[in-house]
């Protein structure tokens, strides 16, 4: 089977479509940074940090964003190839009227407070509005969640409400805000497309 190798540059980072090659980093991401993540992230397989896991997820990713249905990215420094230090998930892309997705992102302990996320999704945004072609991307996030709040808000997404038990959490029902990014330059000759 043959994957998308998309790459995305940035003045600091490298971003690639997941793929089966990264399979042993998303491992050591993940327990690198069990702690770290745990308030933030809904519960999580228990294969999570078995290389066998992510070479299964990131074949079905390849295959989803062949589909047209996600875009999954892993962050790597420019100075160390070998090693994820963020994660960039753009899921549940619906088309149609909506032509919109969810996102999802986690930065590991030790490269967090340094703009690499803005950084990482600057550039994955303008991919999911200039090639994906989305007119909306959502981004939710727990109130006590307060780094995520100012990237988010510098990024430019607006805040659109508050979502009461929206995810199940470190052991609860948590609130979440929601906000969501558009873009002014959407090309609506989409709708007049034959289907």
């Amino acid at each position: 089977m043959a994957f998308t190798t998309t790459r995305l540059t940035t003045p600091r980072l490298v971003l690639d479509l997941m793929a089966p090659a990264h399979a042993a980093m998303l491992v050591e991401f993940f327990r690198r940074n069990d702690e770290h993540l745990q308030p933030w992230d809904p519960p999580r397989p228990r294969r999570i940090i078995e290389t066998s896991f992510w070479e299964a997820e990131a074949t079905r990713a390849a295959e989803d964003y062949r589909d047209g249905g996600v875009a999954r990215w892993v962050a790597l420094s420019r100075d160390n190839m070998d090693c994820i230090i963020g994660r960039i998930n753009y899921t549940q892309i619906v088309r149609g009227p909506f032509q919109s997705c969810m996102l999802g992102y986690a930065i590991d302990r030790g490269h967090q407070g340094n703009g690499l996320m803005h950084e990482a999704l600057q550039a994955t945004l303008t991919h999911a509005f200039e090639v994906l072609r989305l007119h909306r991307v959502q981004a939710n996030y727990i109130p006590e969640n307060h780094r995520s709040a100012r990237l988010l808000q510098r990024l430019g997404f607006r805040v659109e409400g508050l979502a009461r038990n929206y995810l199940f959490i470190n052991g609860a029902w948590r609130d979440h805000v929601l906000t969501a990014l558009t873009t002014a330059h959407f090309d609506t000759g989409v709708f007049n497309t034959a289907s």
